[in-house]
């Protein structure tokens, strides 16, 4: 009986070791359901009127998508790259399945939503890096601040260096920023050109190129994001795209379509397929 409760131990043991390996798996899956069902909280941005209710999806919604994902990844060894593989594939499985039923406005903000909190969970971003980036300088009051110095610039712009001057980014809060305000001044002629780029998202940056291409923090792709966000609001967008690129790779920024055939293979006898026509 003593051999038996010690072979038992034994495997429990075993077993607990196998299961720590595959809990990457559930901790991507669990920041794609919630990127998921956050999309219920989606305003009309014409009428501000909440939109998102037709993008509610249930657990079991999930769950389907959750173990297709694991039955059709690719099998292999060892367990580290099996794990990777059911990784990809369950983030772009998922995305596939959202991207479906959102309307063109709402794909990009559900990608870098699930970019973000990718890399909040992984710990290369902190709470307040998606808040600088969200929200730039927009706390800040124009009367208690220094006043914009540049004609060419907008009081609003102006905030927002100032904030970024004073952002500490990543776990050691670096302020990589800290004499934005004091270089745009002294180097007006070089970042007023770049300021007026027609695409200042794939323009050398003044002062910081190498600095932002050196920084180990929270990666270069987040830090001129965050600048172009910042000075040239207008191009977030394309730089959104890039930005989702460098993380997750080009298959989440490009063009896609769904088969019948695809479509097919993730239907069941009790799950309808709806196709409307617009």
């Amino acid at each position: 009986v003593e051999g038996k409760l010690a072979e038992a131990r034994e495997r429990t043991l075993e077993i607990d070791e196998k299961r720590e390996q595959f809990r990457p798996v559930a901790t991507r899956g669990s920041i794609m359901y919630f990127n998921m069902t956050d999309m219920i909280l989606v305003s009309n941005p014409i009428t501000l009127q909440p939109s998102g209710w037709m993008y509610n999806c249930s657990l079991d919604q999930f769950l389907q998508q959750f173990d297709y994902s694991i039955r059709t990844s690719e099998k292999c060894q060892p367990t580290s790259k099996r794990v990777d593989k059911i990784i990809s594939h369950l983030t772009y499985q998922a995305y596939r399945y959202m991207n479906r039923g959102l309307f063109e406005r709402d794909k990009m903000m559900f990608k870098l939503m699930v970019t973000l909190r990718i890399m909040t969970v992984g710990g290369s971003l902190t709470a307040n890096d998606v808040t600088v980036f969200l929200k730039a300088g927009s706390a800040l009051d124009k009367n208690v601040e220094r006043p914009c110095p540049f004609r060419w610039m907008s009081d609003k712009v102006w905030l927002n260096a100032i904030q970024l001057s004073r952002h500490g980014f990543g776990r050691e809060q670096t302020v990589l920023f800290r004499d934005l305000t004091d270089l745009l001044q002294r180097n007006e002629v070089g970042w007023r050109k770049w300021f007026d780029e027609n695409e200042p998202e794939s323009c050398p940056v003044p002062e910081y190129e190498d600095r932002i291409a050196m920084d180990r923090t929270v990666g270069p792709a987040f830090v001129g994001l965050v600048l172009v966000r910042a000075l040239r609001e207008d191009r977030t967008g394309i730089a959104c795209a890039q930005f989702i690129t460098s993380q997750l790779g080009h298959r989440f920024t490009s063009p896609v379509s769904d088969t019948i055939n695809d479509i097919f293979q993730e239907s069941e006898a009790r799950k309808p397929v709806l196709y409307l026509l617009s």
